[in-house]
């Protein structure tokens, strides 16, 4: 399988600074995305704090001498890869005021041959389409997230619920955050979508799946994404990763 990445952030129409915070690894697979939160620039630490160090710990891990091929290696290198960088932001929001209370979210993925190792934290999602259809594929870790599973609401009041954003995990809260890794099957034609909550509380799930049916380029593709929650408000940043699998072309042998 073949992968091309594209990996986009925008500050968005009201806020001054950029806590998004995205990055890839295209000869080791990995992407990496974080939507920082805290006081004055704190949420720009932890974002990239999360980014730089995950995605240089698994490219430690896949890489080098004896880089790691087994599905279950793969998901613990990520699970303590997300661990080291929760700990080292709890570590620096302790030792300096200015980053007191900082935390991030976070959706990080692995592309190896025909799977996809994925891990989440709050409410940046990851999502697939395959053929016409869009799936959501990770969950939000979020108060809106346990109200719609408990039946309280709906899904279209999920959208407008009060305190929507209220997180229930993230990276930097707990000295012991549990990290699920998922195994997921790859196909060729699949287009995998990271994001932050400013794509998704801007535009719904029917724009995006028309967008990303319509737009082959993913460079093309992620910045009218971006564009469109942009024209709709724009009231977030918005971190954008694509990632577009491919057959590998067979070699030919004489």
């Amino acid at each position: 399988m073949n992968y091309t990445f594209c990996a986009k952030t925008d500050p968005g129409l009201i806020r001054r600074n950029n806590e998004d915070a995205v990055l890839v690894n295209t000869s080791c697979g990995v992407a990496v995305l974080a939507d920082g939160m805290g006081g004055y620039k704190a949420g720009e630490v932890a974002s990239g704090m999360a980014t730089t160090m995950i995605a240089a710990e698994l490219t430690r891990h896949l890489s080098g001498n004896a880089p790691l091929s087994d599905p279950g290696d793969i998901c613990r290198a990520l699970a303590a890869s997300v661990d080291a960088a929760n700990q080292a932001i709890l570590q620096a929001a302790t030792g300096n005021p200015d980053c007191a209370g900082m935390g991030t979210t976070l959706v990080a993925g692995v592309f190896q041959g025909g799977q996809l190792f994925l891990t989440h934290l709050g409410d940046s999602r990851c999502y697939r389409l395959r053929g016409e259809v869009l799936r959501q594929i990770t969950k939000d870790h979020s108060i809106r997230q346990e109200q719609f599973d408990a039946g309280l609401i709906t899904r279209a009041q999920a959208a407008h619920a009060t305190g929507r954003n209220l997180l229930t995990r993230a990276l930097g809260v707990e000295t012991d955050e549990p990290v699920e890794a998922q195994t997921l099957q790859v196909e060729a034609g699949d287009l995998y979508l990271m994001c932050s909550d400013g794509l998704t509380d801007m535009v719904d799930d029917a724009s995006m799946a028309r967008l990303m049916a319509e737009e082959p380029n993913i460079g093309k593709l992620a910045t009218a994404l971006i564009h469109l929650a942009n024209a709709k408000g724009g009231r977030d940043n918005i971190g954008v990763i694509l990632i577009h699998a491919k057959d590998a072309p067979e070699m030919s042998g004489k």
